[in-house]
């Protein structure tokens, strides 16, 4: 499985880099912003993505999924967040994801998010 990772935070995008490739998926591109995300999912068509909704720039997490499902419907989103309110959630759920992870997460957690796409 390729996965690309969206997540502004370089730390925490190391940290998911580490648990995807412990689990034996492959890592195709790590980006920090949603105008990124947009673009490297159309060109990658990644098999996963763990999308961040707190972006660099003006496109958040949802925006740029939103957008990139018009175009790529292939690529399954589970959502890596420190923003577990209902109004996120309400937007999130008006995409098509997997799931909704609240930071922090364990690699237990993203494994179990993971199984759910077989």
């Amino acid at each position: 499985m390729n996965v690309l990772i969206i997540e502004d935070d370089k730390v925490l995008a190391l940290l998911l880099r580490k648990m995807v490739e412990r689990l034996e998926y492959q890592v195709i591109g790590t980006y920090t912003k949603g105008s990124e995300a947009i673009k490297k999912t159309r060109e990658l068509i990644p098999d996963l993505v763990l999308m961040d909704i707190m972006l660099e720039d003006d496109i958040d997490g949802i925006e740029a999924t939103k957008e990139f499902q018009k175009t790529n419907k292939t690529s399954k989103v589970i959502y890596i967040t420190g923003n577990s309110d209902s109004y996120n959630r309400e937007r999130a759920s008006l995409t098509d994801h997997i799931d909704y992870l609240v930071k922090p997460i364990s690699i237990d957690d993203l494994k179990k998010s993971i199984l759910k796409i077989n």
